[in-house]
């Protein structure tokens, strides 16, 4: 298929986090759609390197940039550079997050702090400036039917509460209405905002989980379907939220879990 032929040729898309795992996968799958992309990155240079030359490869368009998704005038710088390189943003993917891990007697009042900022903040931020470069530009209806995209990634964990993950669960909680409320006020601007919410993924953030089989055995006793997740898997999804096929999907998080969701514990009658 031409590039000018694809879901998303003409359109611009930020993906925050996307230097590895899940980010990456969006940030590729959405440049093989047909968006220019900006692969934010926080540390991890050389995985925003590899994922823009894999755009390119590709024959797309996509640049790196490093901004720390919990900083305010990073975030703002970000934005302004992607507008002077694309001309616009047209679909957020808040991607960026991370794990601080504690049993909650011991977990630090900075490791609570730097979750929330991360997971929930950072979302804020960066909505916020999209919004605000949507309604710069205005509806170009050549492109979308929308005026722009927000793809905010959850979590399983959105709704399954999650022991000595406090602040990671409750970041995802709050990502969860975030969003909602997101979509109530911002859907009559034709600005749609929607969730994905992985379960398990075979990422590097959790390989402990997934790397030996006896360890993804005991995984896939959580997950009906039973395969554990790909990063494409969540690309697929991205990808599809983001185009017009799905213009009529606001304010919806989109499990993408293999049925972990499903309370697996009753697959036997309990």
């Amino acid at each position: 298929m031409e590039l000018n032929q694809k879901r998303l040729s003409g359109q611009t898309a930020l993906v925050t986090g996307a230097s590895s795992g899940i980010g990456k996968a969006c940030a590729i799958a959405l440049g093989m759609d047909g968006a220019n992309v900006i692969v934010n990155y926080a540390g991890n240079s050389a995985g925003a390197d590899e994922a823009v030359a894999n755009i390119h490869a590709l024959g797309g368009r996509a640049m790196a940039f490093k901004a720390d998704v919990s900083k305010q005038e990073q975030v703002k710088a970000m934005f302004q550079s992607a507008v002077e390189a694309f001309g616009t943003v047209d679909i957020l993917v808040n991607n960026a997050g991370l794990q601080k891990d504690a049993p909650f007697m011991e977990m630090s009042l900075a490791d609570w702090q730097f979750v929330l900022d991360v997971n929930l903040t950072g979302q804020f931020l960066c909505s916020q400036e999209a919004v605000r470069e949507f309604h710069r530009r205005g509806m170009r209806t050549e492109v979308s039917k929308a005026l722009g995209k927000i793809i905010c990634m959850s979590s399983v964990h959105e709704l399954i509460p999650w022991a000595g993950h406090v602040n990671y669960a409750a970041s995802k909680g709050g990502v969860m209405l975030m969003m909602k409320s997101l979509a109530q006020e911002l859907g009559p601007m034709k600005i749609r905002v929607n969730s994905i919410a992985p379960g398990a993924i075979k990422t590097p953030i959790n390989r402990m989980a997934w790397e030996t089989p006896e360890a993804e055995q005991r995984l896939l006793r959580l997950i009906p379907y039973k395969r554990v997740g790909l990063t494409e898997d969540i690309g697929n999804v991205c990808c599809w939220l983001a185009s017009d096929e799905s213009d009529y999907i606001h304010g919806t998080t989109i499990f993408v879990d293999g049925g972990m969701t499903l309370y697996p514990g009753f697959e036997d009658n309990g």
